[in-house]
């Protein structure tokens, strides 16, 4: 399921990507951001209320009714950014990952800059 506007401004309910991965078995949600990073209080909010939209999603029933053939899998959500978050936001996401762990949940963050090739890391337990 596409996000058929993935530039639009508020993008609060609307989760981007849902996926299985072949290669780990895990339900993948994918939630892009575009903007660049500037550690304000409005983008780390707005940032907040998307990963509740997706944890929500996954954990209570949405997946089950929309993707019954992921059910019981494990899940990751998966945030692709344009840039390196700047120093505020990247903590502010190792809070998240912290508290996705609680409920099993893994946080996976993809920056695809321009210039260089696709970069993977996962947020510091």
């Amino acid at each position: 399921m596409e996000n058929p506007n993935p530039e639009a401004k508020d993008r609060t309910g609307v989760i981007d990507v849902i996926a299985g991965d072949p290669k780990t078995g895990e339900v993948v949600l994918v939630m892009n951001e575009p903007n660049e990073w500037d550690g304000s209080d409005e983008q780390l909010l707005a940032l907040q209320e998307r990963f509740n939209v997706y944890v929500s999603f996954l954990l209570d029933g949405e997946l089950a009714e929309a993707h019954p053939e992921l059910v019981g899998k494990p899940a990751r959500i998966e945030l692709r950014c344009g840039q390196m978050p700047e120093a505020r936001s990247l903590e502010f996401l190792g809070l998240i990952h912290d508290q996705l762990a609680f409920q099993e949940i893994k946080l996976e963050v993809s920056i695809r800059e321009q210039t260089r090739s696709d970069e993977h890391f996962d947020c510091p337990p």
